[in-house]
């Protein structure tokens, strides 16, 4: 029975660590907290800091693993990386983990290679950041943290800001951000997508597109996805062939990946690219249900070094999922709840706050306060319906 290891098992590592027990593996779950739900699920649980190199290397010798896996995260990309070229396992190097999770090395590695992408400059220094923003014609701006991920320090700037005004975002920016620099990047006005894909021996198999739906500026915080794309055939054809090209350019290889886009005047810009199954359920629910292909499956699979299965073995769907993002304040009761139950387009939902708690202004992923995923015939029908759920439940906040 092969062993593969899947660091992390929080409630998105629930499904990849579920599935790769149902296809007979035998599964090793790390988490460095002892309560997360995943390792009640694994075969075995083993509470550790995933994101040391050292420690995570004598576990996996230890249990003789023949894979590892990170899925729908990248706090311990480099820790996989390096478990794969000690021990000659599939998947990325830590060379390629460190340059798919570094946004500065990322989109210096799209312009050598060719691939679009915004122009963006690093900064560990705000005096720094500011001459550039100063010196530059560009009028709109992102400051966005070099490592992270989830929507976190991200802001949309223009050429109006104070210099204080603009250290204050700057800062921000880097408290979030894991290796403390800064981006400074074009911004690209236009609508946002995620292109889900399998890279099996150096080929990267896409096998859909994800319309993404996002608050205004200054922070762009995901509030929905769906799938499949409601853009033109054009369109998705741009933004595939992008994907597509970046991730030849990063080098992945036997691994999932989760490319992030955005359009604009018919272009495709790169953003970002991660090594990794997307979060959001976007890998773990919507692209099964959307396309008919196991996306989990095969990412558990390339990892073990095993072909995956890239043909559609279930029902195809319009699927959407959307979050419930109330205004803040103090919840004092939740209305509506029962339409949830009762609705059999509903394919899954859950509401992550109570009575009492503080409700948060949404600034990143973690603000929001619930999700419902809805399948229909259409990926319009799945919208609509969606939208309406979120008129119909209501939270009530003094």
């Amino acid at each position: 029975m092969k062993k593969i290891l899947v660091l992390a098992a929080g409630i998105l590592q629930i499904p990849i660590i579920k599935k790769a027990r149902k296809l007979g593996y035998y599964v090793i779950a790390a988490d460095g907290c002892a309560d997360a739900p995943g390792l009640a699920y694994a075969d075995k649980a083993i509470v550790a800091n995933i994101t040391s190199e050292e420690i995570m290397l004598e576990i996996a010798r230890k249990e003789q693993i023949d894979g590892v896996i990170h899925p729908c995260s990248e706090v311990a990309m480099n820790v996989m990386g390096r478990i794969n070229d000690e021990m000659g396992l599939c998947g990325i190097s830590r060379e390629t983990a460190v340059r798919a999770t570094n946004k500065h090395l990322m989109r210096l590695a799209f312009e050598e290679g060719g691939a679009p992408s915004p122009w963006s400059t690093c900064f560990e220094n705000v005096e720094d950041a500011w001459k550039l923003y100063c010196d530059t014609d560009t009028q709109e701006m992102i400051l966005k943290p070099s490592r992270n991920s989830g929507s976190r320090g991200i802001a949309k700037i223009s050429k109006d800001l104070s210099k204080t005004e603009f250290a204050e975002l700057f800062e921000r920016s880097k408290a979030e951000s894991r290796d403390k620099s800064v981006m400074l990047e074009q911004f690209v006005k236009g609508p946002e997508f995620s292109v889900e894909i399998i890279v099996w021996k150096k080929v990267p198999y896409i096998l859909t597109v994800t319309d993404k739906k996002t608050t205004e500026a200054p922070y762009f915080v995901e509030l929905g996805h769906n799938q499949p794309s409601c853009f033109s055939k054009a369109d998705v054809e741009e933004i595939k062939q992008a994907a597509y090209k970046g991730v030849l350019t990063l080098g992945l290889d036997c691994c999932a990946a989760h490319a992030e886009i955005k359009l604009q005047d018919g272009k495709a810009y790169i953003m970002e690219i991660g090594a990794r199954l997307g979060g959001d359920f976007i890998s773990t629910e919507l692209t099964h249900l959307s396309t008919g292909i196991d996306m989990v499956a095969a990412a558990v699979n390339v990892a073990l070094g095993i072909k995956p299965q890239l043909e559609a073995t279930e029902e195809k769907h319009g699927v959407c999922i959307r979050y419930f993002t109330p205004s803040p304040g103090k919840l004092v009761s939740i209305s509506g709840i029962d339409c949830l139950k009762r609705d059999s387009s509903i394919y899954d939902y859950e509401i992550y706050c109570s009575e009492g708690d503080i409700i948060r202004e949404v600034r990143s992923s973690t603000d929001r306060n619930g999700h419902v995923i809805v399948v229909k015939k259409t990926v319009e029908e799945a919208i609509a319906r969606a939208e309406q759920i979120l008129q119909e439940v209501n939270f009530n906040v003094l």
